[in-house]
């Protein structure tokens, strides 16, 4: 895409600071870390979100996952990963490009990813299931 900012990271047209790269992935570190080696996985093909993904580039990108993951704990010695994927706006997508955050976590680094739970967990739980047609 013309104006896409990881489309031009991928063609080389920024500067970026790549840390792997293969047919499918270019894989470089986030320019504003949220800790010590905060990487994201980039797809080389425009993809807008995971909805856009097929089959056959899920497979890829989870074994891409699994490898970088590996990798950064090897080299970096971090304590815990987070894998944080974003789609949508309302789900914090900020750059229209599928990317995949892999943020190294270390003991007391600071770093808060909070889930926070709702209080009426059963009533979603079962308004959930019966939406995806199953028995709560």
């Amino acid at each position: 895409m013309k104006d896409c900012i990881f489309c031009k990271i991928v063609a080389g047209e920024f500067n970026s600071h790549c840390i792997y790269e293969d047919e499918l992935f270019k894989v470089i570190l986030d320019k504003y870390p949220a800790s010590v080696g905060h990487a994201l996985i980039l797809t080389k093909a425009h993809y807008e979100n995971v909805y856009e993904l097929g089959e056959s580039e899920a497979r890829a990108l989870g074994a891409m996952m699994v490898k970088m993951s590996e990798t950064l704990k090897e080299k970096l010695g971090c304590e815990g990963l987070n894998v944080v994927q974003n789609n949508g706006a309302a789900a914090g997508q900020v750059i229209y490009h599928y990317h995949m955050h892999l943020i190294p976590r270390y003991k007391n680094d600071g770093v808060v990813i909070k889930l926070a739970a709702k209080n009426n967990a059963d009533e979603m739980i079962r308004e959930v299931m019966e939406k995806l047609g199953l028995k709560a």
